[in-house]
C-alpha cells in the first residue's frame, strides 16, 4: 500500500501533514466513503495494496478481514469497532468526524487486550467461565428481557474429599465435574465455577417446569455417578437450586441470591436433590439474618446463661454431676438451644457460643462445693476448626477445673464428614484428661462402628428409647443392648428424658448407670446447682 508521500497531489495539505505525525495507524476517509490518506502505521498493519479512492469495506475484504462486530466492555463506544485479521490479530477502530465531511480513521491492535481480557473470563482450573463472565452474560441476557434459567451446585462431601485425600485430588475431581456439566450444556448455555464446588449453568430461551426440573435431576444424576481419579474411586453428591426470570427476579443480584436460597434449601433437605426458589425462602434468609444480628448483640451483651440438669447416679441416688445446657434471654424471652443453634451453625457464630459455653461452665463448676462434673455439648462444626483442644485447654487453665470434671459430649454427626480428624482431635481431649461421651446414641447409622474407633467414657441413650419403652417392645431391647454393651466395652451408660416413675424404674431394670431428666431433675441456674450439691 503506498505511503502518505505517494498519495494524490490534491490530497488536503493539512490533512496530510497531520496524518503522517499521527502516532498510531490512521486513515482519512471522504465523504463517499473512500479512503483518501493513509500514514505508513496503517500500510504496515493493513499490509495491502491502497488504491486512490478505495471504498473502506473494499479495503477491509483485500487485507483479509475474517469479522466485523461491536467491541465489548471499556472498548465500547458509539464510534469503535474491531475487526478480526486473517493472521488473528484484532484491530480497534475509532472514528471521528471532520469538520469538512468524511471522517478520520484510527486503528489500534488490541490483540493482547483481548486475549487477556478473555482470560481473565476463564475459570483457571477446569476452563469453564468464571463469576465475572458468568455475570456479564447473565446481565446482558436480562437486559435483553430474555427469559432463562440458573441451575445453582454444589457439591455434596466435597469437602471431605480434598481433606482426607488432599487438594490435588479435590482439582482433579472438580475438573472431572467440569466436563460432565459441558457434556450437558446446550448450545448458547454458559456454565460456570464461581469457586470452590460452586457451579453455575445459565440457559436462556422458555422453558416449561417440567423441563426445566428433567435437566435439573439430569445433573443431580450424573454429577453424583462415580469418579475414577488417580486410582480412586470417588463418590459425591450434588445439590440443585434453580430460580428462573423474569418469575424469581428481573436483576443479577436478586437472580443469583435467589438460586443459591433454592440451593440452600436443597442442601437442608439432605442434598443429592433439587429445589426451585419460592418466596417463603427469601422470609426465612430475612428471619436468620435478623437471628444472625440478635445473636452478635447476645454475645456482646451477655445475654447467655447456662441452666444445669443433674445426672443421677443409678447406684446411689446421688447427684453425680450437671449437663450444661444455653438458655438466651432474648427480647422475646427465654430461647432454647433449639431455636438458634442452626443458625449459629450456618452463620459461623457457633465457635465463639460455644467457647463461652465451656468458659463459663469451667468457671461455674470449679466454685462448686462438691466436685461434681460437668458436661458441655459440642457442635460438629466445633470440629472443623483447629483451636478445639486449644479452646478447651484454655477453659480449664482459665477456671482451675479438674480435667477430668469435664465431659464434652458429642453426637454421630461430629464423625460423618472427616472421622480421621474428629478421632485425632478426641485422643488430644482425652490426653488433657478430659472425659467424652456419645449423646443421642441409636439415633444414627453408624454408632457401633464409632465405638469401635474411639473409647468413649459414656454412651447416653437417646431419650426417644426412653420414652417408648412402655409401649415398645423393640425400644425396650434397644435399651437393653446398649446397656450391655456399655458393660462389655467398659463404657458407663445413661438414659435421657426419663419423666416418670415407670421409666425409671425399666431403665434401672435394664443396668443402665445413670438417669437425667424431668424426673429427677429439671434444668436449673447454676446457684440452684450450686445450692443442691451443697445439701
Amino acid at each position: 500500500m503506498p505511503t502518505v508521500a505517494s498519495l494524490p497531489a490534491d490530497s488536503d495539505a493539512s490533512q496530510f501533514e497531520a496524518l503522517a505525525k499521527f502516532p498510531s495507524a490512521a486513515l482519512v476517509i471522504d465523504p463517499a466513503g473512500c479512503v483518501s490518506l493513509a500514514n505508513a502505521q496503517a500500510q504496515a498493519m493493513l499490509g495491502c495494496d491502497l488504491h486512490p479512492g478505495i471504498l473502506l469495506s473494499r479495503l477491509f475484504t483485500l487485507c483479509g478481514v475474517q469479522s466485523e462486530s461491536p467491541l465489548p466492555g471499556p472498548l465500547a463506544s458509539p464510534h469503535c469497532e474491531q475487526l478480526l485479521l486473517s493472521d488473528g490479530r484484532i484491530v480497534r477502530l475509532r472514528s471521528q468526524t471532520l469538520s469538512g465531511g468524511g471522517s478520520v480513521i484510527a486503528l489500534d491492535d488490541v490483540s493482547e487486550f483481548m486475549r487477556e481480557a478473555e482470560r481473565a473470563r476463564i475459570d483457571a482450573l477446569t476452563g469453564l467461565s468464571n463469576r465475572a463472565a458468568l455475570q456479564e452474560e447473565l446481565a446482558l441476557a436480562l437486559g435483553r428481557n430474555a427469559p432463562l434459567t440458573l441451575f445453582a451446585l454444589d457439591l455434596d462431601r466435597f469437602k471431605s474429599i480434598n481433606d482426607s485425600l488432599g487438594h490435588a485430588m479435590g482439582d482433579a475431581l472438580l475438573r472431572k465435574v467440569a466436563e460432565r456439566l459441558q457434556s450437558i450444556a446446550g448450545d448458547g448455555d454458559v456454565v460456570a465455577r464461581l469457586g470452590g464446588d460452586e457451579f453455575m449453568l445459565m440457559r436462556t430461551g422458555h422453558a416449561s417446569r417440567a423441563e426445566i426440573e428433567t435437566l435439573a435431576v439430569r445433573i443431580v444424576d450424573l454429577i453424583g455417578r462415580t469418579y475414577a481419579t488417580e486410582g480412586h474411586l470417588l463418590h459425591v453428591g450434588a445439590s440443585v437450586g434453580v430460580a428462573r426470570s423474569p418469575d424469581d427476579g428481573t436483576n443479577l443480584g436478586a437472580l443469583m441470591q435467589h438460586a443459591d436460597l433454592a440451593l440452600y434449601a436443597a442442601k437442608s433437605a439432605g442434598g443429592a436433590g433439587c429445589r426451585f426458589f419460592e418466596p417463603e425462602m427469601d422470609a426465612r434468609m430475612q428471619e436468620r439474618r435478623k437471628v444472625e444480628l440478635e445473636l452478635r448483640r447476645a454475645l456482646a451483651l451477655k445475654q447467655f446463661e447456662l441452666f444445669y440438669q443433674p445426672q443421677i447416679d443409678l447406684g446411689t441416688g446421688k447427684v453425680e454431676g450437671f449437663e450444661a445446657l444455653l438458655r438466651w434471654h432474648a427480647d422475646e424471652g427465654l430461647m432454647s438451644p433449639a431455636s438458634f443453634i442452626p443458625i449459629a451453625e450456618e452463620t459461623g457464630l457457633i465457635s465463639q457460643i460455644g467457647a463461652w459455653v465451656l468458659r463459663t461452665a469451667c468457671m461455674q463448676a470449679a466454685k462448686w462445693k462438691r466436685p461434681a462434673s460437668v458436661a458441655v455439648n459440642l457442635s460438629p462444626l466445633q470440629f472443623r476448626g483447629s483451636d478445639l483442644v486449644q479452646t478447651v485447654m484454655s477453659a480449664l487453665s482459665h477456671s482451675g477445673l479438674d480435667p477430668e470434671r469435664l465431659e464434652l459430649e458429642i453426637t454421630e454427626g461430629a464423625l460423618l464428614e472427616d472421622t480421621d480428624l474428629v478421632i485425632s482431635t478426641l485422643n488430644s481431649l482425652r490426653a488433657i484428661g478430659v472425659r467424652v461421651s456419645m449423646d443421642d446414641f441409636g439415633t444414627g447409622y453408624s454408632s457401633l462402628s464409632y465405638l469401635q474407633k474411639f473409647p468413649f467414657d459414656k454412651i447416653k441413650i437417646d431419650q426417644s428409647f426412653v420414652q417408648r419403652m412402655q409401649h415398645s417392645g423393640e425400644a425396650s431391647a434397644i435399651v437393653r443392648a446398649v446397656t450391655r454393651l456399655g458393660v462389655s466395652l467398659g463404657m458407663r451408660t445413661a438414659a435421657e428424658g426419663v419423666e416418670t416413675e415407670e421409666q425409671l424404674e425399666a431403665i434401672r431394670a435394664e443396668g443402665c448407670d445413670q438417669v437425667q431428666g424431668y424426673l429427677t431433675g429439671k434444668p436449673m441456674t447454676n446457684s440452684d446447682a450450686a445450692a443442691l450439691l451443697s445439701e
